[in-house]
């Protein structure tokens, strides 16, 4: 039996049109397309069961809500709690912050975009420790070899984040921000006040430089131990399948099970 905790709800956005995956995603769900022996989705799903969370919701287009109810139910079979909401169009991951802004409630959140993959010893006590020292904004990085390719941070001795820049031409670090997020119960109201970008999205970035402005962002640094997958490219989906082939059995954190 996991040790929940009831001081933090999990969101897990897993919209969007993965066009890059064309054209396997015409007609299913990225999330929902496997990574070696199972759906990518329970792959950021146990990150949060394993990581002591209990009420999950999963963000989902419109069209593919019915897919991932049929195949996750509501949870009740790992003991957990799973609500659906939808997003109805693609408009930024800042945007799953308003869609669960109510039923968050008083609670921290934790993000987790659908698509990325963490792997690593322990990885369970890290998050909980973050949550524990969350009073702002964590977010977690990733060392890069092309961090002109991410947003990039940089950070003091303490893991206190002093910028973060998109894609920036000159990278002040090679340190990566990765899709996973934990923030303060204040961060619904910071993500209702925002405004489209130039491209048409809310942008998380906006959510976090409102946290980087009060001096309340810290990193947690994944170092070579760890491993972080972004599968939205057919080359990331066969390394992450290879990946998981090979290590799935030195897993602590255990993948969940049919």
């Amino acid at each position: 039996m996991k040790n929940f905790r009831d001081d933090v709800k999990g969101v897990i956005l897993a919209g969007g049109s993965g066009t890059r995956l064309y054209p396997l995603t015409k007609i299913i769900s990225k999330q929902l397309l496997h990574i070696y022996d199972k759906p990518m989705i329970y792959y950021p799903l146990s990150v949060l069961i394993n990581s002591g969370v209990r009420c999950i919701m999963i963000i989902t287009t419109p069209e593919d809500q019915n897919s991932f109810q049929d195949l996750l139910g509501n949870g009740s079979q790992w003991g957990i709690e799973i609500e659906y909401a939808t997003q109805e169009k693609p408009e930024g991951i800042a945007q799953a912050l308003t869609i669960s802004e109510e039923w968050v409630d008083r609670n921290k959140t934790i993000l987790m975009l659908g698509d990325n993959l963490f792997f690593g010893p322990n990885l369970s006590s890290v998050i909980r420790n973050s949550i524990d020292l969350n009073d702002g904004a964590t977010i977690f990085g990733f060392k890069v070899p092309d961090p002109e390719r991410f947003g990039v941070f940089e950070f003091d001795k303490n893991n206190n984040v002093l910028s973060i820049e998109e894609k920036p031409k000159q990278p002040k670090s090679d340190w990566a921000v990765t899709g996973l997020y934990i923030y303060n119960n204040q961060v619904g109201s910071y993500a209702r006040k925002l405004k489209k970008s130039d491209r048409g999205e809310y942008e998380i970035t906006d959510i976090n430089n409102i946290y980087l402005d009060q001096n309340k962002m810290r990193a947690e640094l994944l170092d070579e131990n760890y491993t972080w997958l972004d599968t939205g490219t057919f080359d990331s989906l066969l390394e992450a399948s290879n990946y998981v082939k090979k290590f799935q059995k030195e897993f602590k954190d255990k993948i969940l099970l049919d």
